[in-house]
């Protein structure tokens, strides 16, 4: 039960993350449906590309996230994408809210929420990547029945 309860926390972050960017790129690539749940109208052909592109951007980002979920040696960059996908997002959009004014409440939720997985997902990758290097000194040490060091500051590599 406690391996389950582990598998559960150290997935936790793509596990929402997924619940929340599959849907809305989902949302965004669909011109009929983007107006019902924000105040966008896709009045161009140029601007339906640009949703599609972000659609399929958001689908495959979802697709790494459950590669790393199913596969755990994936599990770090897709651990290390979310960072990067989360933070980035919430910068742009807090740029956008000092440069053009505050948007509507899902986008405020939005810069919410992906600055908190951002971070979130920082303090994983930490917390696991620890484990990681501690269980790869134990394995060598086992192996080669010699103790084997791996200096601190890789830890924060």
């Amino acid at each position: 039960m406690t391996d389950k309860i582990n598998w559960i926390f150290k997935n936790l972050h793509p596990l929402i993350s997924i619940s929340i960017v599959l849907p809305t790129g989902i949302i965004y690539g669909s011109p009929s449906i983007l107006p019902e749940q924000s105040d966008i109208q896709v009045s161009t052909i140029d601007l339906t590309n640009i949703l599609k592109a972000n659609m399929c951007l958001y689908t495959w980002i979802s697709a790494i996230y459950i590669l790393g979920i199913w596969k755990t040696e994936y599990w770090k960059r897709a651990t290390e994408l979310n960072i990067l996908f989360m933070l980035t997002l919430a910068t742009g959009r807090a740029l956008s809210i000092i440069m053009d004014g505050l948007p509507t409440g899902g986008y405020i939720f939005g810069i919410i929420a992906e600055f908190a997985l951002g971070i979130y997902s920082i303090y994983q990758l930490k917390k696991y990547n620890i484990k990681w290097i501690e269980r790869q000194q134990l394995t060598l040490y086992k192996k080669h029945r010699a103790f084997v060091l791996i200096p601190a500051f890789c830890v924060y590599l």
